[in-house]
Order: C-alpha cells, then sequence, then structure tokens
C-alpha cells in the first residue's frame, strides 16, 4: 500500500478512506486520542480548537469549538460539540458519536481502525470513517450525510502521515 490512499464506499451509511502511515500504532493512537490531535489534523477546517484530556477509554468526553463556514453548506456559525467515546481499543481502534445542543443528535460516528501494514512492518494501515447507519429517524432524508466529505477524511489521513512522521523522526 506504501503511500497509497485508498477509498471505499461499502453502504449508503459509511465512508472510509485509508492510508499507510509511517509510524506506530501507538504514536498514531497518541495523536487521535487527544483532542488537540484531533484539531491538528483536521483537513474539512471545521475544527477550531479543543477542550479536554486526551481519552483513555469508553464514555469519555471533550469539547470541541467548531466553525460550519469551512463547507459553507449551513449557516451554523461557530458552535461546540462534544464527542464522547463509544469504542476504544488501545492503539487499534477508537470510535466517537457527536454530542451537541441537538436533541436527539444525528446519531452518526466517527473513528479510526489501525493494523499493520503487511508489507511494510514499519508502517500502520490506518482507516478512517464515518457511520451513520444509527442516524435517527427524525434526521434521515432532511440532514444530507456525510457531513464531512470522504476526501476530508483522505486529507486528514496525509496531515496524520505527516505529524506522525514527525513525531518519531522518520522522513
Amino acid at each position: 500500500m506504501s503511500d497509497q490512499v485508498s477509498d471505499q464506499v461499502g453502504t449508503a451509511t459509511r465512508i472510509e478512506a485509508q492510508r499507510s502511515v509511517a509510524a506506530s500504532p501507538a504514536t498514531i493512537f497518541e495523536i487521535i486520542c487527544d483532542p488537540q490531535g484531533q484539531v491538528d489534523i483536521d483537513a474539512s477546517g471545521m475544527l477550531m480548537s479543543a477542550d479536554g484530556d486526551p481519552v483513555r477509554g469508553v464514555g469519555d468526553t471533550y469539547v470541541v469549538h467548531m466553525d460550519r463556514e469551512a463547507l459553507g453548506d449551513m449557516p451554523l456559525g461557530t458552535y461546540e460539540v462534544v464527542p464522547e467515546i463509544v469504542g476504544f481499543e488501545r492503539d487499534r481502534y477508537l470510535e466517537w458519536k457527536i454530542n451537541s445542543l441537538l436533541d436527539p443528535p444525528f446519531g452518526h460516528t466517527y473513528g479510526y481502525t489501525l493494523e499493520a501494514d503487511p508489507e511494510h512492518p514499519e508502517r500502520t494501515i490506518v482507516t478512517s470513517f464515518c457511520d451513520w447507519r444509527n442516524m435517527h429517524e427524525l434526521y434521515v432524508g432532511k440532514v444530507a450525510m456525510p457531513i464531512v466529505s470522504q476526501a476530508s477524511l483522505r486529507a486528514s489521513l496525509g496531515i496524520l502521515d505527516r505529524l506522525a512522521r514527525r513525531r518519531e523522526g522518520a522522513r
């Protein structure tokens, strides 16, 4: 896979982007578990800053300060969301749902899976995803999903690769 990026639209309720990253799973997981790390790798331009400690397990939360103007799709301006971890396996898997002022919330999740790159043992295959199969019926057909495009997921993986390489001193 090398530095190739692959995309997959497996169903009408999930998008994925995948990249082989030149870093260990531990380094990558450290970045994606840190709220500021999420801001640092965001390619959508919506994540402005974050408050909170790195997540350590299911149920952990933090605050992300958002600006929807980056997408230009809705006049929401600035707002806050509270990601809540719903899946956690150290150095392998992280998934979170989005809590906000909406009641009920949309019901979509974002996350990452990490696995060894069989062709390059010093690399990690990272899959970024957005899943809306559990979207609340109130929003089905009314809210365009995914909110973040597959291109943004793919670009975020490139930024993650650059940041992880820098942390590990790789080229």
